[in-house]
């Protein structure tokens, strides 16, 4: 007890703020990670540093020996496992969105006029199971991925986005690009996620949509061409089937400016 009391009178304030300081730190960390496969990782490398100290204990020589090698073999691999991850923390901490919890780059209502449009289109689209892929930008540039497609630099609207789906026309394969209120760039190529363990009847436009948000905070709009569900990409989770309400809703909330609302933070949902 006395030990404890010892311990309160050296506690300082600047002990506490360094404690919220990391406690916050690996709040927005789990944050990051949240929905992605480093979940799983997390959980694997959280049970080896277990069992490496309980063989510690048990003086288990050589068990310990190999917990120790993996774990220095593990500090090599982690970057690499990690890769999409550490990028998109890095990404973030540069543009300052580690320690934001809201972004935007255009005006309200400008934002406001490009989501109606978006969402008019989708409505279009879906009742004629048309596919489409639609990738918004938010702070994190996508002119890589521009540079795929062909430019178009036209303001967007819901009939420049429906023409440009419409089957068998030179640029309905592939993403459309949305800068502000501009509709850069069609036809754009976007990454594929890795992950394994989305849902197998997932096609080629929900993968790209995924591996697009997990290496950038785009927020991306895709229209079944199966089915017409219209979902919603963003930090690596994918919003299935959304009514046209819901997707208006979602679209304001990510991408209206900050002063208007902040960004939420989706979990995945199950396939209604």
């Amino acid at each position: 007890m006395a030990l404890w009391l010892e311990v309160l009178r050296k506690f300082t304030v600047l002990d506490i703020i360094d404690i919220l300081i990391v406690a916050f730190v690996l709040y927005r960390f789990l944050v990051l990670i949240r929905g992605t496969r480093a979940v799983q990782l997390l959980k694997g490398v959280i049970v080896i540093l277990i069992a490496t100290a309980i063989s510690s204990v048990l003086h288990l020589q050589a068990l310990s020996w190999l917990l120790n090698k993996i774990i220095t073999i593990g500090f090599i691999a982690i970057p690499v496992v990690f890769q999409p991850e550490l990028r998109r923390a890095l990404d973030q901490l540069g543009r300052g969105g580690f320690f934001r919890f809201s972004l935007g780059n255009a005006s309200a209502e400008d934002m406001r006029h490009v989501i109606s449009e978006v969402v008019k289109a989708t409505q279009v689209l879906s009742k004629n199971r048309i596919g489409a892929l639609v990738a918004m930008e938010r702070r994190t540039g996508l002119t890589e991925y521009t540079e795929t497609g062909t430019l178009i630099e036209a303001v967007a609207s819901s009939e420049l986005l429906i023409n440009t789906f419409i089957p068998n026309t030179p640029l309905h394969d592939g993403a459309v690009v949305i800068r502000g209120s501009r509709l850069v760039a069609a036809g754009c190529f976007l990454p594929l996620t890795d992950d394994r363990d989305l849902d197998k009847k997932l096609g080629t436009r929900h993968r790209a949509a995924i591996g697009l948000t997990e290496q950038s905070d785009a927020v991306v709009v895709v229209v079944s061409e199966e089915t017409g569900q219209v979902s919603v990409a963003v930090d690596g989770v994918l919003t299935r089937n959304l009514s046209e309400s819901a997707l208006t809703e979602q679209l304001q909330n990510l991408l209206v400016s900050p002063e208007s609302k902040p960004v939420s933070w989706f979990k995945r949902k199950a396939e209604s």
